[in-house]
């Protein structure tokens, strides 16, 4: 029996490479659709892990952690760096770090920040050390930087018209070890040299623009005001009268001392505090809109595909009418003949399916690959055992569908067969 379904099968192999081909097709959009959304939620969700409270100025919360947490390029406005100060010396802040935005290299963003922020949320250098001077910096794992290495800073990116901080420069100190997050692609370097690039003295009060290629251009020794250039990087922030920053991220002490500050700093007028994972979550509850229409269109794909090949074998059993005619002349019973069609047609089916999960597995790990190239964060691709359970009833509907032809034939006359 299986010598005859295989030669059949080559026979026609023309026509059966077409329909293996359109069922993997629809399947491998099913796949593809679903495993990269849960790519998505997996790898932000993951990305955003270390940071559980961000506070900056009033505006959009979802913009605030998207470039924040995944370094996205926008325009924020400053939050005082009096509220910075506060936070430092707040019982319910285990630590408290600005970030400081503005600046490029080769398309690598110059995040200013402290070494707290890199000591807790890094799992170490790879190479190196930390900065310890307003001149030397700390590369993430995906920046094409080495120890000993000295970049300038643009203002912006120079393929959108940014221009270079003359005299201004950074010595590579360190690199840290992967993070799998958009962290991976930054230049950090002491917000003390953020602040004195561009100018920034307290009381100033502006967009601090990721991308803003007009703002003019700064002297590196201009310093802000409260600042001792001598005195360690660290307690440069302790009481001084510190210049604004986009953002603020926190590490409460407590689970009950987060949701505290969230409140207060959210009735502050001068603030906003938001949870990343909060704000993730309603970006899943856009993403899942958008799966559910692709899961649909691919859903329709597989009917439709399921429809032009029950049409298809159908014509094809009418066509074999003779053959089947003669097996049934030759003695082959009737179950015979239901379980060879029903094998060859079920086959066919089987066989699309499997290079649709495999398609579709593919697809998503190139297009995660390409993301987190570009973005930085880690997007895993995973099968799940719903994936697979999924796929069961796909096939148990398909085996379904396939004993329609295979009744039929069951069901003609050998001597109308051989007539015919």
């Amino acid at each position: 029996m299986l010598r005859f379904i295989l030669a059949d099968l080559g026979r026609l192999k023309a026509g059966s490479a077409v329909v293996v081909l359109l069922i993997a097709l629809a399947v491998a959009l099913g796949v593809g659709v679903t495993l990269q959304e849960r790519a998505l939620r997996l790898g932000s969700a993951r990305a955003a892990d270390k940071f559980d409270l961000v506070i900056g100025a009033p505006a959009s919360e979802t913009q605030l952690v998207l470039s924040t947490v995944f370094l996205q390029p926008a325009a924020l406005p400053l939050v005082s760096g009096a509220i910075l100060a506060e936070l430092q010396g707040d019982p319910r802040v285990a630590w408290a770090a600005p970030v400081g935005f503005g600046d490029f290299h080769d398309g690598a963003p110059v995040i200013g920040t402290t070494t707290r922020l890199i000591t807790e949320t890094a799992p170490g250098f790879a190479e190196g050390r930390t900065f310890a001077a307003e001149g030397e910096a700390v590369v993430g794992a995906m920046v094409a930087l080495a120890v000993g290495d000295t970049i300038t800073p643009t203002h912006g990116e120079l393929r959108q018209g940014g221009h270079g901080h003359d005299g201004v420069a950074y010595r590579v100190t360190g690199k840290l070890k992967p993070t799998g997050t958009a962290w991976d692609r930054a230049i950090l370097v002491p917000i003390q040299a953020v602040w004195h690039v561009h100018g920034l003295e307290a009381g100033h009060d502006h967009d601090h623009d990721h991308a803003d290629a007009a703002a003019p251009d700064h002297d590196h020794e201009h310093e802000a005001a409260g600042f001792d250039p001598d005195a360690p990087l660290e307690e440069n922030l302790q009481g001084a009268e510190m210049p604004g920053v986009p953002a603020i991220l926190v590490k409460p002490a407590s689970i009950a001392d987060a949701y505290r500050l969230r409140q207060d700093y959210r009735a502050d007028p001068r603030s906003m505090a938001v949870f990343p994972a909060e704000v993730l979550t309603s970006l899943y509850g856009t993403l899942g809109d958008a799966r559910q229409v692709l899961v649909a269109v691919a859903a329709g794909a597989q009917a439709l595909v399921g429809a032009a090949l029950l049409l298809v074998t159908l014509t094809h059993i009418s066509q074999r009418r003779r053959q089947i005619g003669a097996l049934r002349a030759l003695g082959a019973p009737r179950g015979a003949i239901f379980l060879l069609v029903w094998t060859e047609l079920f086959a066919l089916i089987a066989c699309g399916t499997l290079l649709g999960l495999a398609g579709g597995y593919l697809a998503a790990r190139l297009l995660s690959a390409a993301i987190s190239a570009e973005q930085g964060f880690t997007l895993p691709v995973e099968l799940a055992s719903s994936d697979f359970a999924g796929l069961g009833v796909l096939l148990g509907v398909a085996a379904v569908l396939a004993a329609l032809p295979a009744f039929i034939a069951y069901r003609q006359s050998p001597v109308a067969s051989l007539r015919g």
